[in-house]
């Protein structure tokens, strides 16, 4: 069960690097996410961070505070670790155990929820992530990768 979707999330991983990457394409990359969250009618809040900073942050009607603290615990969680925060739930979840849990973490600072995906620049490595949360973990990670996906593609 786990297997297969592991590796489709290491292959999003994989696929979903940039060329390069600046605030323009921060700019870019949060109005796709409204985008698709208002197609769907989704009360998300979603930043991206690049280059040490919050480049763009915002919260669609019926979001709540709680949601930014999501959001800072999901992307830390990527800049930690180097891999999506869906990723890290189920790959601890297919070893039977916890992600925050662990005695390494604090939970306070950690999660592994759905909804951030790390910006990585091709052959350069990580810069920051694009984080979504409000709805359901598939769907924060589905608003992030289909946003960069598109993002991509231009």
């Amino acid at each position: 069960m786990y297997d297969e979707l592991l590796q489709q999330l290491l292959a999003q991983e994989e696929e979903l690097q940039l060329p390069y990457f600046n605030h323009e394409l921060a700019w870019e990359l949060g109005c796709l996410i409204k985008a698709g969250a208002e197609e769907i009618n989704a009360a998300v809040s979603f930043e991206i961070y690049a280059l040490e900073q919050i480049l763009f942050s915002y919260a669609l009607p019926g979001t709540v505070k709680d949601h930014q603290e999501w959001l800072r615990r999901k992307r830390q969680s990527v800049l930690r670790f180097g891999h999506c925060s869906y990723y890290l739930g189920q790959y601890n979840a297919s070893k039977n155990r916890d992600f925050e849990a662990q005695p390494h973490l604090d939970p306070r600072e950690y999660c592994g929820h759905g909804g951030s995906f790390p910006l990585r620049i091709k052959n350069t490595g990580l810069i920051g992530a694009v984080t979504v949360s409000g709805v359901p973990q598939e769907i924060d990670h589905k608003l992030a990768v289909d946003a960069l996906r598109d993002l991509i593609k231009k």
